[in-house]
This record gives structure tokens, C-alpha cells and sequence, in this order.
């Protein structure tokens, strides 16, 4: 592995397996690795706290411009407040769906994102890494599944931490959710020109790891 510094890019759809490959392969390779999707969460738990409405207006402005988000030892803060766990909730999750389409949003994290990616080694997931935030990194993958494989990952994570849904309930919002992705105004979900798809449906989180791995030169 190269002792420069360098950036991985890995973009995908909802329950692609993106933040569980990224957090691997940075451990892995000693990296720091930098949820991008957890930005947007906090973003949108912030707004749902404040009783912000989902629209682009100066009272999201100003709230914008008053919010801190860092990240330390794998958990997520937010103004100075460990968020990580109320972040992860199909309420928020639509929120930071929502939220991701505001210009304003975005460009005050891809401005936090870029800065991070400046001044290490790093590796972010999301859905517009390879286009927007890390265009020029030297490695860049497009992670997928099948909506029904990527439904079934999301819907055991969601029993797991006891929360009751329908496998039937979870397919229908990934689903439009990979639609909101897709069509949004604003960077929607597409694969970089560069990038390697991978298609994990048949693979385990470690093959496509060592896989990813592998590719850093």
C-alpha cells in the first residue's frame, strides 16, 4: 500500500453494505474512515429536533451555519453530543433522505467532507463520493445488491436493534428511496465514470473487503 496520501471513494444505493465494507476495509488498511451518510442524519435529527421544516428556507440557513459534526473513535457528534445510535432510526433515515436534496445541505458537508479528505488518508461512502466530494481519488468503487437482497440486509439490522417492520414495509421504502436517489435535482445517485461496480448480492462483507483491499496499490 502506497505511503502517500490517498482517498477511496465508495458510492451505492440504500443497503448496498456501504458503511460496514468502508469501516472494514479502514481498518484494514489503518485509515480513517468518514461517514458521510451519518452527516446527513445528524442534519436531519437536528431538524426534526428543532421543528425545522423540511423545506429550504433561512431558518435552515441559520441552523446550518450554527452546527458542528465531528467524528471520534467510530461515533458520531453532533454540536459536542454523541448522536450515533438515535441517528440510525427509519424516521431520521427519511429525514436525511429529505434533507440530502437542499443545495445548501450539501454544500456545507461536501465543504466538511473535502476538507477531511485533504488532510489524510480516507475512505467515505455515499452517493455522490466519486462525482462530487472525492472526484479526483485514485480509487473509487460502486457498490449495489439486489433490492430484495439489500431489503432483507436492512430488515434483519432493524430486528436486530428491536424495531417491528414488515420485510414487505422495508422493500417499499428502499424502493423509493433508490427512486428519490435516482431523480433527485440535485447530484442524484450514478456511478462515477471511473468507478468499479461491485455487485455484492452473492458476496460476504469479507470477500468484497479483500476484494477493495487488493485494488490499493
Amino acid at each position: 500500500m502506497t505511503d502517500k496520501i490517498f482517498q477511496i471513494a465508495i458510492d451505492g444505493p440504500s443497503g448496498a453494505g456501504k458503511s460496514t465494507i468502508a469501516k472494514a476495509v479502514a481498518a484494514r488498511l489503518g485509515i480513517d474512515y468518514i461517514d458521510t451518510g451519518a452527516m446527513y442524519r445528524a442534519v436531519g435529527l437536528k431538524m426534526k429536533r428543532l421543528g425545522i421544516p423540511m423545506k429550504e428556507d433561512d431558518t435552515l440557513l441559520a441552523m446550518l451555519e450554527d452546527t458542528d459534526i465531528d467524528f471520534s473513535k467510530g461515533k458520531v457528534y453532533l454540536d459536542g453530543e454523541d448522536v450515533s445510535g438515535m441517528i440510525r432510526t427509519e424516521e431520521i433515515s427519511k429525514a436525511a433522505s429529505d434533507c440530502s436534496a437542499f443545495a445548501s445541505v450539501r454544500r456545507k458537508l461536501v465543504q466538511l467532507q473535502q476538507k477531511m479528505g485533504r488532510a489524510k488518508s480516507v475512505i467515505m461512502d455515499g452517493r455522490d463520493i466519486g462525482i462530487v466530494v472525492l472526484k479526483d481519488a485514485p480509487y473509487k468503487f460502486f457498490l449495489t445488491a439486489d433490492d430484495e437482497e439489500r431489503a432483507m440486509r436492512r430488515y434483519k439490522e432493524l430486528l436486530e436493534k428491536g424495531e417491528t417492520r414488515s420485510f414487505e414495509e422495508v422493500l417499499k421504502k428502499l424502493r423509493q428511496r433508490d427512486l428519490n436517489d435516482s431523480t433527485r435535482e440535485v447530484t442524484p445517485l450514478r456511478k462515477a465514470e471511473d468507478a468499479e461496480e461491485i455487485d455484492s448480492t452473492n458476496m460476504s462483507i469479507d470477500e468484497v473487503v479483500s476484494y477493495i483491499c487488493e485494488k490499493i496499490v
